[in-house]
Parts: C-alpha cells; sequence; structure tokens
C-alpha cells in the first residue's frame, strides 16, 4: 500500500535526492587520481605495489582509500639538449613503461589493469580491478624522434606534457616566467609537430609544466582539448605552476580540465611557509615535541584548503572544467590527503561543500574521462582524412 500511495502522489526520487552513507557513496564512484608520480625501485620482484610501502601510493592504500584509477606518470628529468641527454631520457621513460607493465601483467594481475579508454577502464573497475593509466610528464625524452610519440601511445601513453622544470627542445618551461630567460618564446617548431601527432594519435596534451606562453599557444594549436594534469589556482597560491585566471579560462574555452594539485605548496604558501618556519623552530628546541601539538597551533595545508581550489575553479571555468590529482610520490600531500589511504577525506568534503553526488562524479574523473573520449574522437577523424 506504502507504494502504491507514493506511486500516486509524487515522482520517484531521484538517485540524487536519496540520502547515502558518504564513505558507501565515494566508495561506489570511480575516483580518478590524474597525476602519481613513482620509481622504478618499487616495481621489482621483491618490492613492488602489492606490498605496504613507505611511499604514498600502493595497492593496500589504494584499495583502504577507494582511490581506483591512478594516473602512473612517466617522468624525465629535464637535462642535455644533446643525442647523449636524449638517449638517457628515453632510456629512463622506456624503464618506466616497463616497470608498469611488470606491474600490471606479472606482480598484480588480478588486481590492477593497464587502461587505454574510458571503455576499457569501465570494464576493469567493473571486475573488481584497479586501473592503471599512463601519463608521460617531459617530452624530453623523445629526443628528435617523433616517431616515439606512436611508441608511447602502443605503450600506453594517454597525455604528454610537452616540456618540465627547464626548457627543452619543444617548448619552453614556467622556469622562464620565473627567471624571465626563455629559449623559444613558447613552443618550438617541432613542438608543433609534436603536438599535431597527439591529436593524431589520440594523447591529450598536458599543460601542466610549459611557460604561460607555451600554454597559450599550445591550446591556439592543438585541435583538441588539454588538460592541466595537476596544476592549481594562482590567484589563491601564486606559483608559475598554477594557472592564471586567463589560463583558466583559455583551457574552459578549449573544453579541456584543470586537475586541482594537493601540493601543500601549491594550495597555500603562505600557510606552508608559516607552519614549517614554526615546526622547525619548535623542534630545534625541543626535538620532543609533538608533532600534532604544533598543528594546532600552527594549522598545516589541509583538505579544506584544497577544495578551496575546486570551488574556484568551478566559479570561474564550470562544473565541466575540473579535475582531482595528487602529485603523490612527486611532492604532493596535504593534512588529510596524505596518502592513497586517505582519498575518501576529498569526497567528503566535496559533500560537505554541497556538490551534488553527479557534480563529485564529475570532479572525480568523469570530467577527465569525457576529454579523453573526445581526443580519441578527434583522432579517428584525423585518421581516417
Amino acid at each position: 500500500m506504502a507504494s502504491l500511495l507514493f506511486g500516486a502522489c509524487q515522482e520517484p526520487p531521484k538517485q540524487e535526492e536519496q540520502e547515502l552513507d558518504p564513505i558507501e557513496f565515494h566508495q561506489a564512484i570511480t575516483t580518478i587520481d590524474s597525476h602519481i608520480d613513482f620509481h622504478v625501485d618499487y616495481f621489482t620482484d621483491t618490492l613492488n605495489y602489492t606490498h605496504e610501502l613507505d611511499i604514498k601510493v600502493d595497492l593496500p592504500k589504494m584499495e583502504r582509500g577507494g582511490l581506483d584509477v591512478p594516473w602512473l606518470v612517466v617522468y624525465t628529468a629535464q637535462g642535455d639538449l644533446t643525442p647523449e641527454g636524449y638517449a638517457a631520457a628515453l632510456k629512463n621513460a622506456n624503464a618506466k613503461f616497463d616497470a608498469i607493465d611488470r606491474l600490471v601483467n606479472r606482480y598484480a594481475p588480478n588486481r590492477i589493469a593497464l587502461a587505454t579508454s574510458s571503455k576499457e577502464m569501465d570494464s576493469i573497475i567493473q571486475t573488481g580491478k584497479k586501473a592503471a593509466m599512463i601519463g608521460v610528464e617531459n617530452a624530453y625524452s623523445i629526443g628528435l624522434d617523433t616517431s616515439n610519440i606512436r611508441k608511447f601511445y602502443e605503450r600506453g601513453a594517454r597525455y604528454l606534457s610537452l616540456s618540465h622544470n627547464g626548457h627543452n627542445q619543444l617548448s619552453d618551461s614556467q622556469t622562464g616566467d620565473v627567471d624571465g630567460v626563455y629559449l623559444h618564446n613558447g613552443i618550438s617548431e617541432l613542438g608543433k609537430q609534436v603536438i599535431e601527432l597527439c591529436n593524431y594519435y589520440g594523447i591529450i596534451l598536458d599543460i601542466s609544466h610549459p611557460s604561460d606562453e607555451s600554454i597559450r599557444q599550445t591550446i591556439k594549436h592543438s585541435k583538441a582539448p588539454v588538460i592541466a594534469s595537476h596544476s592549481s589556482v594562482r590567484a589563491l597560491s601564486d606559483n608559475s605552476r598554477n594557472l592564471s585566471d586567463e589560463l583558466l579560462e583559455l583551457v574552459r574555452d578549449n573544453g579541456g580540465v584543470v586537475q586541482a594539485v594537493a601540493l601543500h605548496y601549491f594550495v597555500n604558501k603562505e600557510k606552508r611557509e608559516r607552519f614549517t618556519s614554526a615546526r622547525d623552530s619548535i623542534l630545534a628546541i625541543d626535538p620532543n615535541t609533538d608533532i600534532e601539538t604544533i598543528k594546532e597551533q600552527f594549522p598545516p595545508v589541509d583538505v579544506a584548503d584544497y577544495i578551496d581550489h575546486i570551488d574556484y575553479m568551478v566559479e570561474k571555468m564550470g562544473i565541466d572544467h575540473v579535475g582531482i590529482s595528487s602529485d603523490f610520490d612527486g611532492g604532493g600531500e596535504i593534512e588529510g590527503w596524505n596518502d592513497a589511504s586517505e582519498t575518501h577525506n576529498v569526497t567528503l568534503e566535496l559533500l560537505a561543500r554541497g556538490y551534488s553526488q553527479d557534480e563529485i562524479r564529475k570532479i572525480w574523473g568523469g570530467n577527465l574521462m569525457r576529454v579523453l573520449d573526445e581526443v580519441q574522437e578527434i583522432s579517428r577523424s584525423l585518421q581516417s582524412q
């Protein structure tokens, strides 16, 4: 009788209107962290992600915290623009591709698999496994051989940044925005070729480390949406690695996504410096001081500060252009999200801020997968011409 009366009086409640336990909701959605660094030393037969390791991300921590999709980063530090430098960079990149291959095919094939599209990711998640994805940080590793773009794609790379900390053969770095010294005043002719090849093969262009002018030129030259895989808001924490309002709007107009990064210094520089200074001074006087006591007096950067960046981006860009990244094991951590085991705290804060369930799904990866789908559709169109 109750169900008949309900049906006669009003529409059934939408899923958005149903009250769910916050942790259950977090566990039910697919969460994507778009930027996680790693070292090949943790991808060996005796020391790998199946173990509880002294790092920010491993499978036990991901499982406890409800992190479903780690976007593992094939990072290469900037070196000399010489044949020897390019060879060493390519060797480093291939070693990291090999490490990921060992993880998904040898060490933990029953717990994690490689995804190269949103459809593959969904299929993997439905089996109960985690889904690893791959990004390339610093295309310095391709050297002068643009055929490496195709090779990286075939190995699973689905986003690529033209540069890192230091100018390379393709693009100026954001380091030029600090010291005023540039190599190309944007992107080089070779860099334009790499942008075109990324569009052709279906690799998202990542603008997190290039200079402001390089970002402008990349967006203008690309036929597809771009992402910033791990950048936050410059207006809230003044750092050249964060994006200005102008760049946020350019990404929005391009159809791209900015993945806010949970690296304390990029989230709130002043608060981070205040905490660090107080902690170091107090511990110098009394090394036995409880760190929690220091935190009570001088609060560190936390999840609430991080979600302030999400709020700002949503206001400036709209809900469809914002995502989440940790930069774990590359410097990222904040109070409340110190490692992958605490991933649920981000969702709890989003819920506390009043974001709807659908909005949270978008922020936690739906927007990023929409960009990947669009980039791959543009790739198919280009290849059919």
